[in-house]
């Protein structure tokens, strides 16, 4: 237990998230001059990058590189909640899949093709489609929280259960720490392998998009089915399971969004959200007959 603690202090105790957060922040800035500096060098001709990417043609595509960073934050504080609140955890999980697809609007602003064939320009129209996912992501987030509040009132006889339901899900985020570290790693290291070798082109944008991402999602299921499992030591109530398994579908409904493109990837993280919202306000009206 002491170990635990140590470690759960080390990696994930309100000093580790500041200095993360602030060095996070400095590295962000850091990538976006940097990505700057390159656009600009490459347009006047006085570095010749030789590859072709639409993250390289506009300096609006530099707020891509920042966004990334701070979705590397995201992914820690989803790991930094996971002991403290399931529904603050799962709703990092639709923050990060917000944040992708806000991330990816700046890209798609910087080639837009402003023409009264709006609805004919396939990348217009994927434009469209996400502006408005974003939009209606923030406002089921934001219910989503509103609805995670409505803590229900814990029965004294049940506190030693819940401190070790809290202490299985320390143990479970103290392990994610190295693994998505190492995950992240070595997709640099296979995204930077990969442009090395590469002659002409860099990665597809939807690659590039994706990277990371596909594989976390894939990781947070597994985490999810643990979690729902282990919660069936601590509680037989059917209205806590139906909320624990929807959220392991809405996971796997983000997951899914990564194996497809266009407005049927868009589809599917709305549903994802506005499933795990229902979940949760059905939830909480058994919470309050009970």
């Amino acid at each position: 237990m002491d170990l635990l603690n140590k470690l759960h202090q080390f990696f994930l105790s309100e000093f580790a998230k500041k200095r993360i957060e602030k060095t996070i922040l400095y590295v962000a800035l850091l990538g976006f001059f940097i990505h700057l500096i390159l656009i600009y060098l490459s347009n006047a001709g006085i570095v010749n990058l030789s590859l072709e990417s639409e993250l390289l043609k506009n300096p609006i595509s530099a707020i891509y590189t920042p966004f990334s960073f701070i979705l590397v934050y995201e992914v820690y504080l989803l790991i930094y909640y996971l002991p403290k609140s399931f529904t603050t955890y799962v709703t990092k999980q639709y923050e990060i899949i917000t944040l992708i697809i806000i991330r990816k609007l700046f890209k798609d602003l910087s080639i837009l093709e402003l023409s009264s064939d709006w609805f004919q320009i396939k990348g217009d129209l994927q434009f469209t489609y996400d502006i408005l996912a974003s939009i209606i992501l923030f406002y089921l987030i934001f219910q989503f929280q509103k609805q995670g509040m409505q803590k229900a009132i814990q029965q004294q006889e049940n506190k030693p259960k819940i401190e070790r339901f809290i202490s299985r899900k320390k143990i479970i985020a103290i392990s994610l720490v190295p693994i998505f570290f190492i995950m992240a790693l070595i997709t640099l290291a296979n995204w930077i392998t990969g442009v090395s070798f590469s002659s002409n082109d860099l990665p597809s944008f939807e690659t590039i998009n994706n990277l990371f991402f596909d594989k976390f999602f894939t990781v947070l299921i597994l985490v999810d089915v643990v979690l729902l499992l282990i919660s069936f030591f601590y509680t037989d109530k059917f209205h806590k399971i139906i909320r624990n398994s929807g959220f392991v579908v809405s996971t796997i409904l983000i997951r899914m969004s990564f194996g497809v493109s266009g407005l049927i990837s868009t589809i599917l993280i709305v549903v994802a959200a506005l499933f795990g919202l229902a979940i949760l306000i059905i939830h909480n009206k058994y919470e309050k007959n009970t």
